[in-house]
Protein backbone atom coordinates (compact mmCIF):
# COMPACT_ATOMS: atom_id res chain seq x y z
CA UNK A 1 0.00 0.00 0.00
CA UNK A 2 2.81 2.42 1.01
CA UNK A 3 4.73 1.47 -2.12
CA UNK A 4 1.73 2.32 -4.35
CA UNK A 5 1.34 5.72 -2.69
CA UNK A 6 5.03 6.46 -3.30
CA UNK A 7 4.71 5.48 -6.95
CA UNK A 8 1.64 7.68 -7.38
CA UNK A 9 3.44 10.64 -5.82
CA UNK A 10 6.39 10.15 -8.16
CA UNK A 11 4.04 10.01 -11.16
CA UNK A 12 2.43 13.26 -10.03
CA UNK A 13 5.82 14.92 -9.70
CA UNK A 14 6.99 14.10 -13.20
CA UNK A 15 3.71 15.11 -14.84
CA UNK A 16 4.43 18.10 -17.05
CA UNK A 17 2.81 21.47 -16.37
CA UNK A 18 0.66 22.60 -19.29
CA UNK A 19 0.92 26.09 -20.73
CA UNK A 20 -1.15 27.33 -23.66
CA UNK A 21 0.64 30.01 -25.65
CA UNK A 22 -1.86 32.00 -27.69
CA UNK A 23 -0.41 33.80 -30.72
CA UNK A 24 -2.63 36.66 -31.94
CA UNK A 25 -1.56 38.84 -34.86
CA UNK A 26 -2.96 41.18 -37.47
CA UNK A 27 -0.66 39.51 -40.05
CA UNK A 28 0.87 36.03 -40.32
CA UNK A 29 2.05 36.09 -36.71
CA UNK A 30 5.54 34.73 -37.40
CA UNK A 31 7.27 37.41 -35.32
CA UNK A 32 5.19 36.57 -32.26
CA UNK A 33 5.40 32.81 -32.86
CA UNK A 34 9.19 32.79 -33.31
CA UNK A 35 9.68 34.82 -30.13
CA UNK A 36 7.36 32.54 -28.16
CA UNK A 37 9.03 29.41 -29.52
CA UNK A 38 12.52 30.70 -28.78
CA UNK A 39 11.47 31.39 -25.18
CA UNK A 40 9.57 28.12 -24.69
CA UNK A 41 12.54 25.90 -25.58
CA UNK A 42 14.08 27.10 -22.32
CA UNK A 43 11.40 25.08 -20.48
CA UNK A 44 11.79 21.48 -21.72
CA UNK A 45 9.84 20.12 -18.75
CA UNK A 46 6.69 22.09 -19.62
CA UNK A 47 3.95 20.84 -21.93
CA UNK A 48 3.71 23.78 -24.32
CA UNK A 49 0.76 24.11 -26.70
CA UNK A 50 0.85 26.77 -29.41
CA UNK A 51 -2.49 28.12 -30.67
CA UNK A 52 -2.15 30.58 -33.53
CA UNK A 53 -4.73 33.16 -34.61
CA UNK A 54 -3.37 35.17 -37.58
CA UNK A 55 -4.95 37.98 -39.57
CA UNK A 56 -7.06 39.38 -36.74
CA UNK A 57 -7.99 42.51 -38.66
CA UNK A 58 -11.34 43.44 -37.14
CA UNK A 59 -13.05 43.46 -33.76
CA UNK A 60 -15.58 40.77 -34.69
CA UNK A 61 -12.90 38.18 -35.55
CA UNK A 62 -10.92 39.09 -32.45
CA UNK A 63 -13.97 38.79 -30.18
CA UNK A 64 -14.66 35.28 -31.53
CA UNK A 65 -11.04 34.32 -30.90
CA UNK A 66 -11.07 35.58 -27.32
CA UNK A 67 -14.28 33.67 -26.68
CA UNK A 68 -12.67 30.49 -28.05
CA UNK A 69 -9.51 30.66 -25.94
CA UNK A 70 -11.50 30.97 -22.69
CA UNK A 71 -11.60 27.15 -22.56
CA UNK A 72 -7.82 26.77 -22.22
CA UNK A 73 -6.01 26.80 -18.86
CA UNK A 74 -2.70 28.53 -18.05
CA UNK A 75 -2.83 31.10 -20.83
CA UNK A 76 0.10 33.15 -22.06
CA UNK A 77 -1.04 35.58 -24.78
CA UNK A 78 1.60 36.84 -27.19
CA UNK A 79 0.31 39.43 -29.63
CA UNK A 80 1.55 41.68 -32.41
CA UNK A 81 -1.17 44.19 -33.28
CA UNK A 82 -0.60 47.66 -34.71
CA UNK A 83 -4.17 48.92 -34.23
CA UNK A 84 -4.61 50.07 -30.61
CA UNK A 85 -8.36 49.42 -30.86
CA UNK A 86 -7.54 45.73 -31.30
CA UNK A 87 -4.90 45.70 -28.58
CA UNK A 88 -7.28 46.90 -25.87
CA UNK A 89 -9.71 43.92 -25.99
CA UNK A 90 -6.74 41.55 -25.63
CA UNK A 91 -5.38 43.39 -22.61
CA UNK A 92 -8.85 43.58 -21.04
CA UNK A 93 -9.43 39.84 -21.62
CA UNK A 94 -6.03 38.92 -20.19
CA UNK A 95 -6.58 40.95 -17.03
CA UNK A 96 -10.07 39.59 -16.49
CA UNK A 97 -8.85 35.99 -16.90
CA UNK A 98 -5.60 36.53 -14.98
CA UNK A 99 -3.58 35.52 -18.06
CA UNK A 100 -0.07 36.73 -18.81
CA UNK A 101 0.18 38.88 -21.93
CA UNK A 102 3.10 40.18 -23.98
CA UNK A 103 3.00 42.92 -26.61
CA UNK A 104 5.78 42.07 -29.08
CA UNK A 105 5.81 45.19 -31.26
CA UNK A 106 4.62 48.31 -29.39
CA UNK A 107 7.58 48.83 -27.01
CA UNK A 108 10.11 48.57 -29.86
CA UNK A 109 8.08 50.79 -32.18
CA UNK A 110 7.71 53.40 -29.44
CA UNK A 111 11.45 53.34 -28.68
CA UNK A 112 12.36 53.82 -32.35
CA UNK A 113 9.74 56.55 -32.71
CA UNK A 114 11.10 58.47 -29.73
CA UNK A 115 14.69 58.12 -30.96
CA UNK A 116 14.01 59.13 -34.57
CA UNK A 117 11.15 61.56 -33.85
CA UNK A 118 9.27 59.81 -36.65
CA UNK A 119 5.82 58.28 -36.70
CA UNK A 120 5.43 54.58 -37.62
CA UNK A 121 3.64 53.85 -40.90
CA UNK A 122 1.17 51.45 -39.28
CA UNK A 123 1.58 49.10 -42.23
CA UNK A 124 0.43 45.61 -41.22
CA UNK A 125 2.91 42.85 -41.98
CA UNK A 126 5.55 45.25 -43.33
CA UNK A 127 8.38 42.97 -42.20
CA UNK A 128 6.75 39.88 -43.76
CA UNK A 129 6.49 40.77 -47.38
CA UNK A 130 6.04 37.66 -49.46
CA UNK A 131 9.66 37.16 -50.48
CA UNK A 132 11.46 33.89 -51.17
CA UNK A 133 13.53 34.49 -48.04
CA UNK A 134 10.40 34.67 -45.89
CA UNK A 135 8.89 31.49 -47.31
CA UNK A 136 12.23 29.67 -46.99
CA UNK A 137 12.35 30.59 -43.32
CA UNK A 138 8.84 29.29 -42.65
CA UNK A 139 9.60 26.10 -44.55
CA UNK A 140 12.80 25.62 -42.54
CA UNK A 141 10.93 25.99 -39.22
CA UNK A 142 8.43 23.33 -40.27
CA UNK A 143 11.28 21.07 -41.42
CA UNK A 144 13.08 21.38 -38.06
CA UNK A 145 9.95 20.35 -36.15
CA UNK A 146 9.24 17.45 -38.52
CA UNK A 147 12.75 16.03 -38.31
CA UNK A 148 13.53 16.70 -34.65
CA UNK A 149 15.05 13.81 -32.65
CA UNK A 150 15.55 11.59 -35.72
CA UNK A 151 11.80 11.10 -36.23
CA UNK A 152 12.25 10.28 -39.92
CA UNK A 153 15.72 9.33 -41.29
CA UNK A 154 14.75 10.58 -44.75
CA UNK A 155 15.09 14.11 -43.41
CA UNK A 156 18.84 13.70 -43.03
CA UNK A 157 19.28 13.53 -46.80
CA UNK A 158 17.21 16.67 -47.39
CA UNK A 159 18.73 18.77 -44.59
CA UNK A 160 21.19 21.66 -45.01
CA UNK A 161 22.77 20.59 -41.72
CA UNK A 162 22.46 17.53 -39.45
CA UNK A 163 23.15 17.84 -35.73
CA UNK A 164 24.35 14.78 -33.79
CA UNK A 165 24.78 14.68 -30.03
CA UNK A 166 24.18 12.90 -26.76
CA UNK A 167 21.35 14.02 -24.50
CA UNK A 168 21.60 17.64 -23.26
CA UNK A 169 23.81 19.08 -25.99
CA UNK A 170 21.18 21.64 -27.15
CA UNK A 171 20.18 19.86 -30.38
CA UNK A 172 16.55 21.02 -30.47
CA UNK A 173 17.11 24.69 -29.47
CA UNK A 174 19.94 24.88 -32.02
CA UNK A 175 17.74 23.33 -34.71
CA UNK A 176 15.06 25.98 -34.17
CA UNK A 177 17.54 28.85 -34.05
CA UNK A 178 19.23 27.75 -37.28
CA UNK A 179 15.83 27.17 -38.90
CA UNK A 180 14.91 30.75 -38.08
CA UNK A 181 17.93 31.72 -40.17
CA UNK A 182 16.53 29.72 -43.09
CA UNK A 183 18.49 26.46 -42.75
CA UNK A 184 16.75 23.08 -42.96
CA UNK A 185 17.98 21.21 -39.88
CA UNK A 186 17.55 17.59 -38.78
CA UNK A 187 19.01 16.19 -35.58
CA UNK A 188 19.72 12.75 -34.16
CA UNK A 189 20.13 11.96 -30.45
CA UNK A 190 22.98 9.55 -29.76
CA UNK A 191 21.68 7.09 -27.19
CA UNK A 192 23.94 4.28 -25.85
CA UNK A 193 23.88 1.29 -28.19
CA UNK A 194 21.74 3.27 -30.61
CA UNK A 195 21.47 2.22 -34.26
CA UNK A 196 22.89 4.88 -36.56
CA UNK A 197 20.63 5.25 -39.63
CA UNK A 198 22.37 4.41 -42.90
CA UNK A 199 21.41 7.87 -44.22
CA UNK A 200 23.97 9.46 -41.87
CA UNK A 201 26.78 7.79 -43.82
CA UNK A 202 25.35 9.07 -47.13
CA UNK A 203 25.58 12.76 -46.21
CA UNK A 204 28.42 15.12 -47.10
CA UNK A 205 30.46 15.17 -43.83
CA UNK A 206 30.66 18.97 -44.03
CA UNK A 207 26.90 19.11 -43.40
CA UNK A 208 27.20 17.06 -40.19
CA UNK A 209 27.88 18.79 -36.86
CA UNK A 210 28.94 16.63 -33.93
CA UNK A 211 27.94 18.22 -30.61
CA UNK A 212 29.76 17.29 -27.42
CA UNK A 213 29.99 18.60 -23.86
CA UNK A 214 32.26 18.45 -20.83
CA UNK A 215 31.47 15.42 -18.60
CA UNK A 216 31.16 17.57 -15.46
CA UNK A 217 28.76 19.98 -17.17
CA UNK A 218 26.62 17.10 -18.48
CA UNK A 219 26.57 15.52 -15.05
CA UNK A 220 25.33 18.76 -13.48
CA UNK A 221 22.68 19.36 -16.16
CA UNK A 222 21.38 15.78 -16.05
CA UNK A 223 21.22 15.70 -12.26
CA UNK A 224 19.22 18.92 -12.27
CA UNK A 225 16.91 17.51 -14.90
CA UNK A 226 16.19 14.41 -12.81
CA UNK A 227 15.59 16.54 -9.72
CA UNK A 228 13.12 18.69 -11.69
CA UNK A 229 11.19 15.48 -12.45
CA UNK A 230 11.16 14.61 -8.73
CA UNK A 231 13.38 11.58 -9.34
CA UNK A 232 16.65 10.27 -7.92
CA UNK A 233 19.46 12.32 -9.55
CA UNK A 234 21.98 9.49 -9.12
CA UNK A 235 21.08 7.16 -11.98
CA UNK A 236 22.86 5.70 -15.01
CA UNK A 237 21.70 8.80 -16.93
CA UNK A 238 23.85 11.08 -14.74
CA UNK A 239 26.57 8.60 -13.75
CA UNK A 240 30.03 9.91 -14.66
CA UNK A 241 31.24 6.57 -16.03
CA UNK A 242 28.16 6.31 -18.26
CA UNK A 243 28.54 9.92 -19.41
CA UNK A 244 32.19 9.40 -20.30
CA UNK A 245 31.30 6.24 -22.21
CA UNK A 246 28.56 8.12 -24.15
CA UNK A 247 30.92 10.97 -25.02
CA UNK A 248 33.70 8.60 -26.07
CA UNK A 249 31.26 6.68 -28.28
CA UNK A 250 30.02 9.92 -29.85
CA UNK A 251 33.56 11.16 -30.50
CA UNK A 252 34.43 7.83 -32.14
CA UNK A 253 31.45 8.25 -34.47
CA UNK A 254 32.42 11.85 -35.27
CA UNK A 255 35.96 10.72 -36.12
CA UNK A 256 34.59 7.96 -38.36
CA UNK A 257 32.32 10.44 -40.16
CA UNK A 258 35.00 13.12 -40.38
CA UNK A 259 32.52 15.80 -39.29
CA UNK A 260 32.97 19.18 -37.62
CA UNK A 261 32.83 18.94 -33.80
CA UNK A 262 31.70 21.66 -31.37
CA UNK A 263 31.89 21.50 -27.58
CA UNK A 264 28.79 23.33 -26.34
CA UNK A 265 29.94 23.52 -22.70
CA UNK A 266 29.44 27.04 -21.35
CA UNK A 267 28.51 28.27 -24.86
CA UNK A 268 25.24 30.01 -25.65
CA UNK A 269 23.19 28.49 -28.45
CA UNK A 270 23.66 31.74 -30.36
CA UNK A 271 27.44 31.32 -30.23
CA UNK A 272 27.21 27.68 -31.30
CA UNK A 273 24.85 28.61 -34.14
CA UNK A 274 27.32 31.28 -35.32
CA UNK A 275 30.11 28.67 -35.41
CA UNK A 276 27.91 26.36 -37.47
CA UNK A 277 26.90 29.12 -39.89
CA UNK A 278 30.56 30.08 -40.34
CA UNK A 279 31.58 26.44 -40.92
CA UNK A 280 28.89 26.02 -43.56
CA UNK A 281 29.80 29.27 -45.27
CA UNK A 282 26.54 31.11 -44.54
CA UNK A 283 26.49 34.79 -43.69
CA UNK A 284 24.45 36.05 -40.74
CA UNK A 285 21.41 38.20 -41.58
Amino acid sequence: MTENIAENKQTEKIEKTEVNIIIISDSAGETAFNNAQAAAVQFPDAEVNYRRYPFMVNEKKLAATLEEIEQYPNLVIVYSMLDEKLQLPIIKFAREHKAKYIDILSPIIEAISQTTHMKPTGMVGANHQLTNKYFNRISAMEFAVMYDDGKDPRGFLEADVVLLGVSRTSKTPLSLLLANKGLKVANLPLVPQTHIPKEIYQIDPKKIIGLTNDPQVLNRIRRQRMISYGMDPDTAYSNMDSINAELDSAMALYKKLGCFVINVAERSIEETAALIMNHLGYEED
